[in-house]
């Protein structure tokens, strides 16, 4: 086997979701848009079975540049299956819409734009994944013919398109000083303080729009909210975990004697878990809840990202809360999309439809980090990997956002329960739509029982 066919061989996966979106794309000129679903959906689930069969393998491809390791071969898992539940949800809700195929292809573009970035092993792949992810992003902001929704997609743009040109221009630093590409090479050149920082900040800053870091966050609250839901779930979801193992991958190779990048993560971590937590409290409208939520949510993500360089449980922690963070994320936004996007709407959903009520309800209290789910599973390996390589303070940080984020979520569940709505939706709910959020119920509740089962 030439040196070629070992590295396309090792990138399977993502060669197999690039073809399943291409030929998505040829199933919808020809307005099939059920088949492109279908085409597409077994695409995800070979590149997903590829994937499961190599979580043990660790190499390179294509002279270092990707790596095939831990962090891309559960993004393959995680964003693959993400796809599906995104997909199905989008059927329900745009279903026989203008271009319904399309938004299943630039879904599955802006997965493969994510498993990229997680598997980095060079800076051109991260500026590739940030370019997939967001021209994907952009077209589905802005899907919906409505003022919200344009605005929403405009600002997603402009702060992409500018953040985007940050970090090119950030890195161009790096690139000129080492003279190579490669993530690998930068720290073995020793460049100088100023230039590490440049470089840094400007990474961080074009990874943290896509991941919905403080303070590149600002889109988000509106495009999410000017979006249709199942798209607000996409954009909650797949750029921050592409964005965030792309900033681990990074970590991996840069030494904190040369610069302390760490202390940087870590005020953009408490920055992020606090600001969102805390402007989460004052909305009402629950699609713009989740959005400052996700803002949060990114913030614990970072506490991996930290002790990357000292902690052999921060690559774990990162692949359970990923996990964890699709299932309880994407849940909540399914329970959305059938029952309604407002606080009011929701009341009293527990006297019409008990076991709604109780997957939402799970899906916040993991999300807040309640045992024995998912996202507790995945916030205490967090917390861990914080503590384990020396950042105590921002653990307990970390532990008093989430005790902030229970009463954010509160706000949600009391209504549910304790009050009476007579404009409550009765209508039956989309059976995809139900599948969707029953299928992350069972997963937030198995994967936090079983996590170790899940990664040895």
């Amino acid at each position: 086997m030439s040196q070629m066919q070992r590295d396309l061989f090792h990138i399977l996966p993502q060669l197999i979701v690039l073809l399943s979106a291409v030929g998505g794309l040829i199933l919808e000129m020809l307005r099939k848009p059920k088949a492109t679903l279908w085409l597409i959906s077994a695409g995800m689930a070979a590149a997903l079975a590829v994937s499961v069969s190599r979580t043990g393998m660790v190499t390179t491809a294509f002279s270092e540049t990707f790596r095939v390791d831990a962090l891309n071969h559960w993004a393959v898992i995680i964003l693959g299956s993400g796809n599906i539940l995104f997909m199905l949800l989008a059927r329900s809700e745009l279903k026989k819409t203008p271009r319904e195929g399309t938004v299943y292809s630039l879904l599955t573009f802006s997965a493969l734009g994510a498993m990229l970035l997680a598997g980095s092993g060079d800076l051109m792949f991260i500026v590739l994944g940030i370019l997939m992810v967001g021209l994907s992003g952009f077209a589905l902001a802005a899907y919906p013919k409505t003022r919200h929704a344009t605005e929403g997609a405009m600002k997603y743009f402009i702060y992409g398109s500018i953040t985007g040109a940050v970090m090119l221009f950030g890195l161009t630093y790096w690139v000129g000083i080492s003279g190579s590409t490669l993530i690998a090479d930068i720290a073995k050149s020793e460049p100088p303080l100023w230039a590490m920082a440049v470089g840094f900040v400007a990474l961080l800053t074009g990874t943290g729009y896509a991941a919905s870091i403080f303070p590149f966050h600002f889109w988000t609250p509106d495009t999410l909210q000017g979006a249709p839901v199942s798209v607000a779930a996409y954009l909650s979801v797949t750029p921050k975990i592409g964005a965030v193992f792309a900033l681990a991958q990074v970590a991996r190779d840069l030494p904190v004697e040369l610069f302390n990048w760490q202390l940087i993560i870590g005020i953009s971590a408490a920055l992020s878990m606090t600001f969102g937590n805390v402007l989460a409290l004052l909305q009402n409208n629950v699609v713009r809840l989740l959005a400052y939520s996700t803002v949060a949510q990114a913030g614990y993500f970072l506490l991996a990202v930290v002790a990357i360089p000292f902690s052999t449980i921060a690559t774990e922690a990162l692949i359970v809360f990923g996990l964890a963070y699709l299932l309880m994320n994407t849940g909540a936004f399914a329970i959305v999309l059938s029952r309604g996007r407002s606080i009011d709407e929701l009341r009293g959903l527990a006297r019409s439809f008990p076991l709604t009520a109780v997957a939402l309800t799970v899906f916040l209290l993991s999300l807040t980090g309640i045992p024995p789910l998912a996202g507790f599973a995945g916030k205490f390996l967090l917390f861990a990997s914080a503590i384990d390589a020396g950042f105590t303070w921002l653990a307990l940080i970390a532990i008093i956002n989430s005790v902030i984020s229970l009463a954010v979520y509160l706000r949600i569940i009391a209504p549910a329960f304790f009050h009476k709505n007579e404009l409550l939706k009765t209508s039956s709910e989309k059976i995809t739509t139900k599948a969707v959020w029953l299928f992350c119920l069972l997963g937030t509740i198995i994967a936090g029982i079983f996590v170790r089962l899940i990664i040895p």
